[in-house]
């Protein structure tokens, strides 16, 4: 009898245990702020299962994808990554620990307050604390989002997140040859060596989307943190009609609307409460990882995304 053959990996496969940005955990100084950006800027609707004051912002079927907890300084708590299983979770428990990072496992409680069957604790070499999960509990009732914006999520995630590092080597190479994220290309910002630069965006992925993770090079003197997290909408109406309200409640923009190079994303970013960027956009980029190759783009839109709105007064 001739072998088995093995089945063709799936388009968009990408050889790691961590499948999508699960959710992001982030504290914050002023949530009454925060309620009034999320849900009549924004759109999300409102999660159950909040704790101690926290908000919670649903997107689809998770309960959360983004957790708004008080406290007294504006910080990035974790950026959740999900895994298929425990199978999957023991995996990424050993690839950490042979890297020499150190891993907690989550009890029962704090597991609980996830909403998550089991969950591993770690931090990337720069800073960023991380928690890996599996099993997420799933809320089933109908999502009801106050605008009627559907949000682009299922097999693909959250969406993405960039972070800020020192050393963007080590950090690559700790998500590419530790965990498994495909390399997704790299960006330069052209400043001059006095001011840090250049400066090199390098884009990751854990799926189809073309990025579900940046790490982007700052100078040394700035602590970890976020520079933004894009969520996708299912329609350019939705966006449109997200940034009609960015506008009426005078909430300010960081960057005007326009269409990336790499992930050919049209989006705006608008300044949240807690300081750091939240991109909105739709019709990203499904990369088929059977046909990428490594790519550097030269320049971060074809058109908008003019930055120099963030600086106005």
């Amino acid at each position: 009898m001739s072998p088995m053959s093995s089945s063709p990996a799936p388009v968009g496969h990408v050889p790691s245990d961590v499948h999508s940005l699960g959710y992001v955990r982030v504290r914050v100084t002023d949530p009454e702020a925060w309620r009034r950006f999320a849900f009549d800027v924004v759109g999300f609707a409102e999660g159950p299962g909040a704790r101690d004051g926290a908000l919670r912002l649903r997107m689809d079927e998770r309960p959360y994808r983004l957790e708004l907890v008080p406290g007294d300084t504006d910080q990035v708590l974790a950026t959740g990554w999900e895994v298929r299983d425990h199978l999957a979770l023991d995996r990424v428990r050993t690839a950490l620990e042979k890297h020499g990072t150190p891993v907690e496992e989550l009890d029962e409680t704090a597991c609980a307050a996830r909403g998550v069957q089991a969950a591993l604790a770690a931090t990337d070499p720069g800073g960023t604390p991380l928690e890996f999960f599996c099993g997420p509990a799933l809320d089933h009732s109908p999502v009801v989002t106050p605008f009627a914006a559907r949000f682009v999520t299922g097999g693909l995630g959250l969406g993405h997140v960039v972070v800020p590092v020192h050393d963007a080597d080590t950090v690559h190479a700790f998500y590419t040859e530790v965990l498994g994220f495909a390399p997704r290309g790299r960006m330069g910002v052209p400043l001059p060596p006095e001011a840090g630069g250049p400066l090199w965006v390098r884009f990751l992925s854990t799926s189809r989307r073309h990025h579900t993770l940046a790490v982007m090079g700052v100078p040394a003197t700035e602590p970890p943190g976020l520079v933004h997290i894009m969520v996708e909408m299912a329609a350019l109406d939705d966006v449109g009609r997200t940034l009609d309200r960015v506008a009426a409640h005078g909430v300010p923009l960081s960057s005007t609307l326009g269409r990336h190079t790499n992930d050919k994303i049209v989006s705006f970013y608008v300044r949240t409460p807690g300081g750091w960027d939240l991109e909105v956009g739709c019709d990203g980029l499904l990369v088929d990882e059977a046909e990428y190759v490594a790519e550097e783009i030269t320049a971060d839109s074809y058109w908008g995304h003019d930055w120099s709105v963030g600086q106005r007064g």
